[in-house]
């Protein structure tokens, strides 16, 4: 996918999106679209876009999501977020294409087999530095009160810096594109009906479990955990149905 060819109709299409956080999608993408920022070129840190901004990291983090989701840059655990280059659009497309076609209960049937092992290699090989990383970002999650949007991007975030964790990069991959897929828009539909502040409550509580099996390097806790937030969901998936 070119940058300049996202339109802004594929960028806000999640309503769910605040209006802060889509200015400064639309800012960076500006940025991008007059090489500002060149394909391969490393954009600069969460802290250094939300000073120039003037806008909250949080904000810059979500918007970074985001354009990560649209194709438009990638972001590498440890290294930051680059623009997507010629042939990396190219793979994000097709990535794309494949998550577009990839059904709900493909979805869950995916996440059953990669999560609970992710899990298990990454407590094995999760740095103390990453775990760090981690709890900030359960620290976002347990602030959200009522947006499930927000909530539901930085599940995935959550998820991605496990995957992050196991230092396996076709493993990185392959979370990836379950995360695009995790995007589409059915989800949307399903967050909106289904992630309640009572539901989000149960699963900071749960979030916050899973963090301390981790922190405690409790592989089977952990595991356990994974198994039954994937129950979880598929019930919730069932109901919508």
């Amino acid at each position: 996918m070119k940058p300049e060819n996202t339109s802004a109709s594929a960028i806000f299409a999640d309503q769910s999106i605040g209006a802060t956080v889509r200015i400064v999608v639309e800012s960076i993408l500006a940025r991008i679209r007059s090489e500002t920022f060149a394909a391969d070129e490393r954009l600069p840190s969460e802290r250094t876009l939300a000073s120039e901004l003037g806008v909250a990291r949080n904000t810059v983090r979500e918007a970074l999501e985001v354009l990560d989701g649209l194709g438009v840059i990638r972001r590498r655990a440890g290294s930051g977020s680059f623009v997507v280059g010629t042939q990396e659009a190219a793979e994000s497309q097709a990535s794309s294409d494949v998550a577009a076609e990839t059904s709900p209960l493909d979805l869950q049937v995916m996440r059953g087999i990669l999560e609970p092992d992710m899990v298990r290699l990454a407590i094995v090989n999760m740095a103390p530095r990453r775990i760090e990383e981690l709890g900030k970002i359960l620290s976002d999650m347990e602030d959200v009160q009522t947006d499930a949007g927000k909530f539901a991007r930085l599940e995935d975030e959550f998820h991605r810096q496990l995957a992050a964790g196991t230092g396996n990069p076709l493993l990185i991959a392959c979370y990836d594109l379950v995360i695009q897929a995790r995007r589409q828009s059915f989800r949307a539909a399903l967050n909106k009906r289904h992630l309640t502040p009572n539901r989000i409550r149960d699963f900071q509580r749960r979030y916050n479990s899973l963090f301390n099996a981790i922190t405690a390097r409790d592989i089977e806790t952990a595991s356990e955990f994974m198994k039954l937030q994937l129950v979880e969901e598929q019930k919730i998936l069932l109901q919508s149905e």
